[in-house]
């Protein structure tokens, strides 16, 4: 049977572009549609944006610190309406980029939401077309609790295109979405209240550096508090009131909900075509991204089992190896650096203690909590911290975790070290590069008791 394309993308984010440009590269006739803009939630409204605000954000510490080391430093201010229209300037820039790309690997766009009506059938805008295979890469959406009032509230999709900076924010959530906006919007000058409703923030993470974010955080002036939900939202002349979990309430500008996100599947016909879906809406899928039709195939956060962004790729770039490059490649999901863009950041990689005692019993565990340098100088209390989790039995670094100033950057360079099963031996036998907060990662040497 001839069908319109080898290869029909449903999402034109990072996994979909990446199976795009990749399948397109072994000839396969693509098109891939989008119903908002290429470049997906990373870089529309995600981590890239995101980052451009963290980087915005701080600058107010950077000119506290700047007196130490002798600069005056005059008046500032900082103007939220100028920065979101660069921010825009470059998220425009970089959706022109990632169109482009496709365009010049042969890919067509298609500008529509696109639906499956069958194995080897998509519609999108306004006609029927055919293709061999399928790829929903439609990735994840925020997930909002059903309470009174909820529609007062914003998510990180809104919270990119404020008018203003409200004077106080509330941020509901305990996830690294939910401590990222908090720095944020500390940062650039809004009193902020973070709530969460678990014992303590960034579930699933370190627990040492959990409660050091915490501290850290608190030391900056945003009001943590654990074991706190909001259970209605009131519109007020000012912004919003919450109803809390103690029957309290609180004022503020606004609230942002960064309480998880969900596949992003309604709508999609995958029911209606006999598409397996878990509990959560997730795609269902095996090692090669493969659904229980043979046509059709998933990658990304949509499938909801690592959601992150380089994670997407690998999975896009691995699928259209398998289909169209004659390379069946499964995608590994073991050993994933990430970062946490948090104020100070954190940069994490391989299993937390707990993990690790649970997997292999008896672990070695390293730490090193110091000041970092520039604060000698700059006056800021904030302190950084980093551990290496070690198997006892064969030496094998099975996790590092590090919190303070460039963890993300760092931690790059220490995932390599991991995901190729390192040992302790061969991390102390690594010279340090000094003087930097990345040589403690080679210099502890006594395991804590």
């Amino acid at each position: 049977m001839k069908y319109d394309y080898d290869l029909f993308v449903i999402g034109a984010g990072s996994g979909g572009v990446r199976a795009s440009r990749i399948a397109a590269s072994y000839g396969a006739r693509v098109a891939v549609a989008e119903e908002y803009r290429v470049g997906g939630t990373c870089v529309i409204r995600g981590c890239v944006p995101k980052k451009l605000m963290v980087y915005a954000s701080h600058f107010s510490e950077d000119f506290e610190s700047a007196k130490g080391f002798g600069w005056t430093v005059g008046e500032t201010s900082f103007d939220w309406t100028s920065f979101i229209a660069a921010k825009d300037r470059e998220i425009d820039r970089l959706n022109g980029l990632y169109i482009q790309t496709l365009k010049n690997a042969g890919v067509e766009i298609i500008d529509g939401r696109a639906t499956i009506t069958g194995p080897n059938q998509v519609q999108v805008a306004g006609k029927t077309v055919s293709a061999k295979h399928v790829l929903i890469a439609t990735g994840g959406w925020p997930d909002m609790p059903e309470i009174p009032g909820i529609d007062h509230a914003i998510t990180s999709n809104e919270a990119f295109h404020l008018e203003s900076l409200p004077d106080h924010v509330v941020v509901v959530g305990g996830g690294y979405i939910a401590v990222e906006f908090a720095g944020i919007f500390k940062g650039m000058g809004a009193d902020v209240t973070l709530l969460y409703r678990g014992e303590q923030i960034l579930r699933g993470f370190d627990d040492d550096l959990r409660n050091r974010l915490a501290d850290e955080m608190r030391k900056k002036h945003i009001d943590v508090r654990t074991e706190t939900n909001v259970t209605a939202i009131e519109k007020t002349a000012t912004g919003v009131r919450l109803t809390l979990t103690d029957g309290s309430h609180l004022d503020a500008g606004a609230v942002m909900y960064a309480t998880g996100r969900k596949p992003n599947t309604n709508g999609l016909g995958l029911a209606e075509a006999g598409v397996a879906l878990d509990d959560n809406g997730a795609v269902m899928v095996d090692g090669y991204g493969k659904t229980n039709i043979d046509s059709i195939y998933a990658v990304g956060d949509v499938t909801d089992r690592v959601a992150l962004t380089p994670v997407a790729i690998k999975e896009g770039h691995a699928f259209a190896l398998t289909v169209f490059g004659g390379t069946p490649t499964s995608p590994e999901h073991d050993a994933i650096p990430t970062a946490v863009f948090s104020q100070p950041p954190i940069g994490t990689v391989g299993l937390t203690e707990a993990e690790a005692k649970e997997q292999f019993g008896d672990v070695a565990v390293y730490v090193s909590d110091f000041r970092p340098m520039k604060h000698t100088l700059g006056g800021a209390p904030e302190r950084a911290f980093t551990k290496l989790v070690v198997d006892k039995v064969t030496d094998r670094v099975l996790g590092a975790h590090m919190i303070g100033a460039d963890a993300g950057e760092i931690i790059q360079g220490i995932g390599i070290a991991v995901k190729a099963g390192l040992t302790k031996a061969q991390f102390d036998a690594t010279v340090a590069v000094h003087p930097s907060s990345a040589e403690e990662f080679v210099l502890m040497r006594t395991p804590r008791a």
